[in-house]
């Protein structure tokens, strides 16, 4: 029996400590967007001056306020997928492109114009079953499918653009300093992080000043959502009503929280909404620190009037708005309409790719804790497998392997003959696996890998980090 008092030990005595990472209050651009927002600045399209190419149709997008042009462009893709570039149209210098996510460059549909005037522009591929219905002013973008909207896009006016601006030091004048977005005092400059921000110990320096942009879709008669990995919470997406957007951002939190919109080690900003008759999925092509926000309109809050020459009749139904927020780059974004799911992840595939096929020795059991101490340990270790008869096919160290924690280095003193260590796991067909932890900026020069290579390794996997990104070095 329990001794009386004892106190239970909850799951959430362990999880990870919030403070030392960012929420939503403490990330600048999403504080910029919200203040911004709240303003109601307005665009609009100018459609007079569209062109149609072979590949996309282009217009520009002015901000009332600003009077800065951006530029749309939309594409047709083969297998029903719309894509929606929006960009600065003469920005400072070239804006961030994620440049290796897509297998290849998508095979693209001519639209044609069906109808348009100065007020409005409607795009169809030749089939005719799609159509982009785009709205000059205020500026918005409604997907059409059998005479009904099944999304729109800017409907809620969140399109928000920030442009890069000369630093502030380059300025010659009083006047320069104080145009666009740093038109604030130095107390709001610093609230805002317009060109610098600081979290802990950490300071992002912002040359070019602000960067961010987001746009929001809705979705129209749905109301389950799900996607945009990696967080420990249901499957479906709920709504974010409580201020706590959903985060994409990769952090090393092994402890994390369950039931919580943070995000842990992975992101993915594809999302998809299923209805009965109907799937969607939008894919927002952005490598950034982005927030996605998620707001479930009831039925009897919302009204479609149906489109087309037929008389209007109205339909009363449920509305999900989703608010897309990314820290930098250019609006990317896929819209594919189905209309079933397997249709939706045939084209999100035919865009990224499929799963490749793992290597055999991966289908294995593969041992692995934090850490293995020194060779001894590895070795003592092995040979209780085979003292036990138990099968395995992989041994994997964690970064306590490495020199002061660096990439690709042995800890000369716990691991003095790696190669001889391999070698005896090679000749009983077994592998070493090393990982390395993140945190940790990898060498710009790649000389790790020439490094790497003159020791015998297979460089596996690498990908870039910041003070909360994570990155995944293995090499096998």
């Amino acid at each position: 029996m329990e001794a009386a008092g004892k106190e239970e030990i909850s799951v959430e005595d362990e999880a990870v400590d919030k403070n030392i990472f960012k929420d939503c209050n403490k990330i600048a651009f999403y504080r910029r967007q919200k203040q911004q927002l709240s303003r109601r600045s307005t665009y609009q399209a100018s459609l007079d001056s569209a062109t149609t190419g072979k590949d996309s149709t282009k217009f520009r997008i002015i901000n009332e306020t600003t009077k800065v042009p951006l530029l749309a462009e939309i594409y047709g893709i083969e297998g029903n997928i719309f894509r929606l570039k929006i960009n600065e149209e003469t920005p400072l210098k070239p804006r961030y492109e994620v440049p290796d996510v897509l297998t290849s460059k998508p095979s693209t549909v001519r639209l044609i114009s069906c109808a348009g005037d100065a007020d409005s522009l409607v795009l169809t591929d030749r089939k005719g079953d799609l159509k982009c219905h785009i709205t000059a002013n205020p500026f918005k973008i409604d997907l059409v499918s059998e005479e009904e909207v099944v999304m729109s896009i800017n409907s809620l006016g969140q399109l928000y653009f920030e442009h890069l601006q000369i630093p502030l030091e380059q300025r010659a004048t009083k006047e320069n300093k104080e145009d666009t977005s740093a038109d604030t005092s130095q107390e709001d400059q610093e609230d805002l992080g317009l060109w610098e921000e600081k979290f802990g110990k950490f300071v992002d320096i912002k040359v070019n000043g602000p960067a961010s942009i987001g746009l929001d879709f809705s979705l129209h008669g749905f109301e389950h959502l799900y996607g945009i990995p990696q967080h420990a919470d249901s499957h479906q997406l709920k709504n974010t009503s409580d201020g706590d957007a959903y985060r994409l951002y990769n952090l090393d939190v092994y402890g994390y929280k369950i039931h919580d919109k943070m995000g842990i080690y992975g992101s993915v900003p594809y999302l998809l909404a299923h209805k009965l008759g109907r799937t969607l999925g939008i894919f927002w092509l952005n490598a950034s620190e982005t927030l996605v926000e998620i707001n479930t309109e009831p039925a009897v809050k919302y009204t479609v009037t149906q489109m087309g020459p037929v008389a209007p009749k109205q339909k009363v139904r449920c509305r999900t708005d989703v608010h897309w927020m990314s820290e930098s780059g250019i609006i990317d974004v896929f819209l594919l309409t189905g209309p079933t799911p397997s249709d939706v992840f045939k084209q999100y595939s035919y865009l990224t790719g499929t799963q490749a096929m793992p290597p055999l020795f991966s289908l294995g059991y593969h041992q692995c804790r934090w850490n293995y101490e020194d060779e001894q340990d590895v070795k003592a270790v092995d040979a209780g497998f085979d003292e036990h008869d138990i099968p395995y096919d992989v041994m994997w160290l964690d970064i306590e392997h490495t020199e002061g924690k660096r990439y690709f280095t042995w800890d000369k003193k716990r691991f003095p003959n790696p190669k001889g260590m391999q070698d005896l796991l090679r000749s009983k067909n077994r592998k070493l696996v090393v990982i390395s932890d993140p945190h940790i900026k990898i060498d710009p020069d790649y000389s790790v890998y020439v490094k790497a290579k003159e020791q015998g390794f297979f460089v596996k996997n690498h990908e870039g980090g910041d003070f909360e990104g994570v990155c995944w070095p293995g090499i096998y």
